[in-house]
């Protein structure tokens, strides 16, 4: 089992597939994708040994990210390798969802069990605004169409902004009213390249956290192998309301995760100072070495990530490694 200094254990995996994104959303990239490093990324044989590897260290929950991951052709194969890997319960994906009624049924025909889609605004034109396209009908057709197959859970992430999320909440909680989905909120994070964006736009989850528990939602017990988010439910709406906050107190002690960026590197916190290669143990069928370099490397986890005292790491905007 995968355990650091501290006790935690990491039963799920962050795999990035691609740092590339088609949208150019204005806490991320506003200048859209640049392309300033090789794209030498995993290669199917290197993503097989790296699930391998990490199911047989108990890692039960891996999601695939980007970049956006739809944009590599081979991601079902991607998501069939995921779960057929002994020991991986549940696959899960990422993704901005700008073309999911095409895409759905190839994910849930190669195994998909959960998709989280991200949404930062249910009016079209402040989504448009925010993204730099106008796909929000698209977006929530092919949502529409995953609810009635019924095959993948579905969560729909919303970045909280000053600017825009102040209307929207309402809105947001007016949909979750008749629809089944779990809807997170996710506090805006410092990264290296938004330090002036996130000055101006940061807002508190736990303001929001105070109006829900206000207003009759209660907590979700969470399994071991779920995400960050602090979840609840009301008996009065389909859908759940999670909150992700990086800035609350105490964020870092329940963390059960790591990430592999799409080159191959180890990130043992999404704020970490560097990621740690494991592209030459990758290149062969033998895993143990592989293995043993992960639960090397997995000692030198911090308590905590520094992001109160304005430190980012070597993150320089989110599409890095996928949130």
């Amino acid at each position: 089992m995968l355990t650091d200094n501290f006790g935690r254990r990491f039963y799920y995996l962050r795999l990035s597939i691609t740092d590339v994104c088609n949208f150019s959303c204005t806490y991320c990239l506003p200048d859209g994708y640049q392309c300033d490093q090789p794209r030498d990324f995993l290669s199917l044989d290197e993503i097989k040994r790296l699930t391998k590897a990490f199911a047989e260290l108990g890692t039960e929950k891996i999601r695939i990210t980007g970049g956006e991951p739809a944009l590599r052709k081979d991601l079902p194969k991607i998501i069939q390798i995921c779960k057929e890997t002994p020991g991986i319960k549940r696959v899960a994906i990422t993704s901005n969802g700008f073309k999911l009624p095409e895409h759905l049924p190839q994910w849930l025909d190669a195994g998909i069990d959960a998709i989280n889609i991200s949404i930062d605004s249910l009016d079209p034109r402040q989504f448009h605004a925010i993204t730099g396209h106008d796909k929000l009908k698209t977006i929530l057709k092919g949502i529409d169409l995953g609810l009635a197959d019924g095959r993948a859970s579905i969560k729909v992430n919303t970045v909280l902004m000053r600017e825009y999320s102040g209307k929207d909440i309402q809105s947001y909680l007016d949909w979750i009213k008749d629809t089944p989905i779990t809807l997170r909120f996710i506090e805006l994070m410092q990264t290296g390249d938004n330090k002036e964006f996130f000055d101006a736009q940061h807002v508190q989850g736990s303001r929001i956290k105070q109006n829900l528990i206000l207003d009759g939602w209660l907590p979700v017990i969470q399994n071991k192998s779920a995400g960050p988010a602090q979840e609840f439910y009301h008996p009065d709406y389909q859908g759940k309301v999670g909150l992700i906050m990086p800035y609350a107190k105490d964020f870092c002690n329940s963390c059960n995760r790591l990430r592999i960026s799409s080159s191959g590197k180890l990130h043992l916190c999404l704020f970490g100072d560097e990621g740690l290669s494991l592209r030459e143990q990758l290149q062969s069928d033998d895993i143990a070495p592989l293995q043993a370099k992960i639960v090397s490397l997995l000692g030198d986890k911090k308590a905590t990530h520094f992001l109160h005292e304005k430190l980012t790491g070597a993150t320089k905007h989110l599409a890095m490694l996928g949130g």
